[in-house]
């Protein structure tokens, strides 16, 4: 049954250094109070996974949290670049950067083998790119039925996936509805699993389309409200897009970046 803890205590157990850590949530539900966490708590040598890696990422890159990320897109949603991401890379600011890039096919389905207990996926993808040349990750492989020629992706299986929710009851079932990506896969594919919420209630009140993640799935439930601002939680709180925008401006430099680093993470590490 998954424990509830808070979210200091959460992170303090569940995430050490130089584990491979997966932040999942597909422009809904992104945890960025569980990331901003990390970030306090000074975590260091990560292997980031995501198949999206938005602003949490670059934050978490900048403060000098990763040193490899796995990924299939990285940007700052409808604004442009990141640019804690962008130096790491080219200027190995703070610390150099390893990357390993697949699609987003080839991403998910590495997620879809994890979670499945396989040692690999299967998929038509990546012909006529270069990715399999630069990733040790993607093989070729022949059906050994038709003898098509096909691409094999290792599973990924996380140390520990963190995702954000609605909602999750005292026995620590959760519950979530609206947009998804990949987080029940990255769970499912994981040692360890936090699952940060809106709100931990009594009784979980069905909601059409909703999806269940029962509590001997999950290793820990943290209540976080508005955990995942600036992205949406349906039936919580709007899309902030106006906080994109200004991460573009506090992301761009590195002064401006650690002055926001001191003020609004570390300023906050006695919280509960």
């Amino acid at each position: 049954m998954a424990e509830i803890l808070s979210l200091r205590d959460a992170v303090a157990r569940l995430v050490h250094d130089g584990d491979t850590v997966a932040l999942e949530g597909f422009t809904h539900l992104i945890p960025h109070a569980a990331g901003q966490e990390i970030i306090r708590q000074r975590r260091r040598e990560l292997t980031l996974v995501r198949m999206t890696p938005d602003i949490v990422y670059d934050q978490l890159i900048g403060a000098g949290c990763a040193r490899k990320l796995i990924f299939s897109w990285g940007g700052n949603p409808g604004v442009g670049s990141l640019h804690r991401f962008r130096d790491a890379v080219q200027n190995s600011w703070p610390g150099p950067l390893e990357i390993e890039e697949h699609s987003h096919a080839g991403m998910a389905n590495r997620y879809v083998a994890g979670a499945s207990g396989l040692p690999f996926a299967v998929l038509r993808g990546y012909s006529g790119t270069d990715l399999p040349a630069h990733t040790d990750t993607i093989k070729q492989i022949t059906c050994p039925f038709t003898g098509e020629r096909l691409a094999a992706v290792s599973a990924i299986n996380p140390d520990v996936s963190i995702i954000h929710a609605q909602r999750a009851d005292r026995a620590g079932n959760v519950q979530i509805w609206g947009l998804v990506g990949v987080q029940k896969e990255a769970v499912l594919a994981a040692k360890r699993s936090l699952v940060t919420v809106e709100e931990v209630v009594d009784e979980l009140d069905p909601v059409p389309g909703q999806m269940m993640l029962p509590s001997w799935a999950v290793t820990a439930v943290a209540e976080a409200p508005r955990g995942a601002h600036p992205s949406y939680a349906q039936g919580y709180y709007d899309r902030d897009n106006e906080y994109y925008e200004y991460w573009d401006s506090i992301g761009r430099n590195r002064d401006s970046f650690q002055a926001w680093l001191d003020e609004k993470v570390f300023a906050m590490e006695g919280a509960k």
